[in-house]
Formats: structure tokens, sequence, C-alpha cells
């Protein structure tokens, strides 16, 4: 028999080492789906409960593995039900392959049903590459470039393939006129180093200052060593963006954790008080958080270079990798004897630990939310992957949780959307089935889409070597974010009819699903619950009853978002005593000696 089209796509994508393909059936990809049957699932087809799922669940491989996350949806509704998954790689900056049905090419044009005009539809979201294979012969030369630019430009492209032509037979390019040959799949290793002239201004900047910060993103993965020894060098602190909270551990006395709204008080006072600034591999988009303009002069190290030079004044901007121009800069740095700027830093960061310590462990009905991240911290495996969720808990895993070892961490950073939280937990698992996953996830989160993808955990925890995932769900029934958004930024109480979510037992629903569950109320039963997830020979969600009114409050939050939380509260917030106590109680540690 023949090669289908739809067959030498799975082939192809075998040769790019792909290995799943998360997605959802339809007949806009009959073709594709019957393939996956003829090649004995190889790749595997990962079904997801619905597409967006499927798209998150690629950037969550792509993010921890590495590699290219491929998805794939039908024409029409899955198509867009793609968007905003993808939309979250793009942002974040994340390699993944959307493979995409279409109606027939004879329907085209006719209204047909389901028929969209995905060139539109997709032409922002996968800018870095767009192509729809009408014939054959075009395929290999479009999904290789597919492949090659998600990894070049380490952003989601997408191949549209109608439904009709995955079933006919596979022509390759022949060398003729207008054919487009492409040569075999392979690895792309890149390292860009700046002239040395550059590396050499930028030296001079970084001996001149006397009192050096560090802010990197998640473009300094590959450089942790080179990291730590320029921070050692100069006595600089370093400060994380929240994509890069896992690039250094959190034990190393001059990190100072998280910047930002979501971040710590040693990074706003380090950014505050430095007079150099070197930026590596971050686009950290909040330049209020970052030194006065006329503060600081700066070096910005970054590998995209439409992303230099955009957040601060930098003097000296170098384009190139991460790990490769840190190597050509250390031999020039001078190593500073006044180490008083460095022993600042260090004392406020141990001094912020032991703040946080205190909040987390405050009381509030029934439990503190901190305390649940807290306790996690100590005793969270050292090659665990957390994922979180946008919502309130996601201040808790900025600020709480204590990277160490070989953990790794992330987020839907740029994006901020809801939703990734457990689907980015699963394809962490199949990026590394070896290693136990945690999602830290909201109640609004796990109502919005969450609850489904535990049958997606349910049904393929048994290929995972290391079973334990974990899905801890911070239950206070109120989409906690945006009300607090709306005391801080706007001075606006609590609207219940939007903010205010249905309450239900996730234990319950998780056991109904095939899922372990503890539910706790208690916080005395936090360190328990952790010890008892950890421990399992399976997945489990956790539902903790967690205080709506712990209150998120920034270790610089300014005049005017205490005054418009007092506006709120004057103005008719719910429980407005049990705010006002809860954030006085809170804010007071910071002052505890």
């Amino acid at each position: 028999m023949s090669l289908q089209v739809a067959d030498y796509v799975l082939q192809r994508l075998r040769e790019w080492g792909v290995e799943q393909v998360f997605g959802y059936p339809g007949d806009g990809i009959n073709g594709l789906v019957a393939a996956f049957g003829r090649a004995d699932n190889q790749p595997r087809f990962v079904q997801a409960r619905h597409e967006e799922m499927a798209a998150f669940q690629a950037t969550g491989y792509a993010k921890f593995s590495g590699r290219v996350g491929v998805c794939t949806a039908t024409s029409g509704p899955g198509a867009i039900h793609l968007l905003n998954g993808l939309y979250d790689a793009k942002l974040d900056h994340v390699p993944v392959v959307a493979i995409v049905g279409q109606t027939a090419r004879s329907a085209m044009g006719g209204s047909y049903q389901q028929e969209v005009d995905l060139q539109s539809l997709f032409k922002d979201v996968a800018s870095a590459y767009l192509v729809e294979v009408n014939v054959a012969s075009q395929l290999p030369n479009a999904l290789d470039r597919a492949f090659r630019t998600a990894m070049a430009r380490r952003a989601p492209t997408a191949v549209i393939i109608p439904a009709d032509l995955q079933e006919e037979p596979y022509q390759p390019p022949q060398h003729e006129f207008k054919q487009v040959p492409s040569s075999p799949p392979a690895a792309m290793p890149t390292t860009l180093i700046p002239p040395q002239s550059e590396l050499e201004r930028a030296a001079d900047v970084l001996n001149a200052g006397s009192r050096l910060a560090i802010l990197i993103g998640q473009g300094a993965r590959g450089a942790v060593e080179e990291v730590v020894e320029v921070a050692q060098l100069t006595g600089a602190g370093v400060a994380k963006a929240l994509l890069g909270k896992d690039v250094l551990s959190d034990e190393l006395p001059f990190v100072t954790g998280s910047i930002g709204l979501l971040g710590t008080r040693p990074s706003y006072e380090l950014m505050r008080d430095c007079d150099t600034l070197l930026i590596i591999g971050s686009s950290f988009p909040y330049s209020q958080f970052l030194p006065e303009l006329d503060q600081a002069r700066g070096v910005q190290i970054d590998i995209d270079g439409t992303f230099i030079g955009m957040r601060y004044p930098t003097e000296v901007n170098l384009l190139g990798d991460a790990q490769a121009t840190l190597r050509g800069l250390i031999p020039l740095l001078q190593r500073k004897t006044d180490r008083s700027w460095r022993s600042a830093i260090e004392a406020g960061v141990t001094r912020w630990w032991e703040t946080v310590e205190h909040q987390s462990m405050l009381e509030a009905k029934p439990v503190n939310p901190m305390r649940v991240v807290w306790e996690l911290s100590q005793r969270i495996p050292d090659d665990a992957i957390v994922t979180a969720d946008s919502g309130s808990s996601t201040n808790w895993y900025a600020r709480c949780l204590r990277f160490r070892g070989n953990m790794r961490g992330s987020l839907s950073g740029t994006l901020a959307t809801m939703g990734p939280g457990v689907p980015y937990a699963i394809g962490a698992k199949f990026a590394h089935p070896e290693r136990p996953v945690i999602a830290l996830v909201g109640d609004g989160a796990m109502q919005m889409n969450g609850l489904g993808e535990l049958m997606t955990i349910a049904r393929y925890r048994h290929l995972w070597s290391d079973p334990r995932l974990i899905v801890c769900v911070f239950h206070n029934n109120d989409l906690n974010q945006v009300t607090w958004e709306l005391r801080g930024m706007g001075g606006s109480p609590k609207f219940e009819e939007s903010q205010t979510l249905p309450d239900v037992s996730y234990a319950d629903l998780a056991r109904d699903m095939g899922v372990e569950a503890i539910a706790v109320d208690d916080p005395d039963d936090i360190a328990s619950m952790w010890d008892r997830a950890l421990a399992a020979a399976g997945p489990v969600v956790l539902d903790v009853r967690c205080d709506p009114e712990v209150p998120p409050i920034p270790p610089h939050a300014s005049y005017e978002q205490i005054k418009d939380l007092g506006k709120a509260v004057l103005r008719g917030d719910p429980d407005a005593w049990h705010l006002m106590m809860q954030g006085a109680k809170t804010k007071l540690q910071e002052l505890r000696p």
C-alpha cells in the first residue's frame, strides 16, 4: 500500500524525535488520526479533554523538556480552541508546532461546515511561520521549516493540511522547477558570542560599579555556573523574573528572589539602591520595578536582539547566548574587594525568609494559603517540577516556594492566562516521567478547565515511571486575584456576583475521576498532607480550604495601593473586619524583630 500524506507526516515527526502529539480528534484530521493507528500510535496521540488543553500540554512539555512541543486539532472550532495555548507559547517564547486540519480543498470558499479562514486566524499567533500545504510535495519543507523556525525563533508555528490531502498518496519533491526539497531533521546548535570590543565595554561598566544588581530570566537557564561566578566576582545580588524563578537556587544567600508585584523586599531594595544593572536573558516588562532611569549604568545580554534595550536604557547591549557571552566576559571582570554591598544583600535575604515564615504561620480562617506553600518548601524533592496557575496562588508560588537542587518550575508568565497549571503538569510528566510534578492551582482555574484534565492524568498515569503528580487546589470560593485587584488598584469592594465561586468538593470530584484525594481544612494537617501526597503511589489531588482574605500585599506596597484598599473597605467590602485584621497581621510580620 502506498504511503499516504498523513503517514508521511507521522514519519517526519518521528524523524524529528517527536514522541507524543497532544491533541483532540475531529473529521478535519481524520486522515491523520487513521495514520496514528497504522503507525501503532508512534508517536503517541495524547488525548486532552479540550484543544486548548492540548496546546497548554505541548507548551508545558516544551518548557520542561527543552524540545519542540507538538499539538494537533481539527478544522474550525478545534483550530480556534488551540489559540490561547499557542499565544501562551508565543508570549513566553516557547517552541511549539501546531498541525491543524482544514476542510477539503474542493469545498474551500463555499461556506462549508467548519470552514474558517485559518490563514487569518493563525497569522498573528504563528507569525514566525504559517503555511497551508496544498500538494504532497510541499510537506518535507513545510514540516521541517515549522520545526526549525520554532526552535530558532522560540515561537509557535502552524502547518495547515486540508482533510482530503491527508488521504492522498505522498509524492516527494522532485528535482524540478518550483519544487522545494528539504534537508533531513537535525539539531541546530547555536552559540552566538558578541565581539570582543563589546565584551570589553561591558566589563568596563561592570568594573566601575560598586553596587551591582543582576536580573535573570529564563534565558539564563543554560548559564547557571557563569551567573554565579559573575555574582561572586562583582559582589552582586541576583533577582529573578518569574519565568526565571527556577534558574538559580534560593539557597544561595545572594539570590533575592522574585521581582515585581509578586516579588520580594530584597529584590525591591536591590533595584532601589544599585548603581549598576546587568540583565541576563530577561524581558521583564515592569520597568517601574527596575532602577530609576538615570540611576544605574546598564548592561544587557540576550540572544534575541528584538528584546534588547526595551525595558531599561542599557549602555551596552550584548547580543549572544548567555553562557557563551558570560564566559567571554568573566576573564575581564575584576573581583570587588569591598563586600559591604554583598553583606547587606545577604542580611536582607535572611531576614526576608524569616518574615515569610512568620507570615506563613499566621492563623487564618481556616487555612493560611502561604503556609500551604511554605510547608511544601520544607519537604519538596530536589528533582521536583512545579507548575503554577494564574491567580492569587501565583503570589504564594512566587514568594513562598524556595527552589533548590534540580527543581524546575514555570507558569504562564507573560500571557498570565488562567488554566495552564494542570495541563502544564501533564506536559511535564511526558517530558520527565521519572520526576515528581506538583501543580499549584486556584479553585477558579480548577473549575475553568483543570477538573477535566484529571481524567487525562488518570488515563496516562501508567506511562510515568514516577507516577506522582500532585494537584494542590487553593479552595477559597473566590476569584481571589481579581478581588484583590479590585480592592488594591481601583478602591472597589468585592463584587460577589462576579467573584464568588460555586462551592464544590474537589476531593470528591477527583475520586470520581479515579484520582486519590485528600481534603484539608485544619492548618495543623498541612505538613502531613504533603508527606502523604509525596509518598503516594500515584496522582493525588489536595483540596485545601484557604482563607481568601490573606492579602497578597507587595512588600513595597505604594501609598496609592494602601489608600485604594482602604476605600474598598469603607465602601462596604464583605467581611471587611476580617480583611483588615488579616492584612495588618501579615504586614506587621515585616517589622517583627
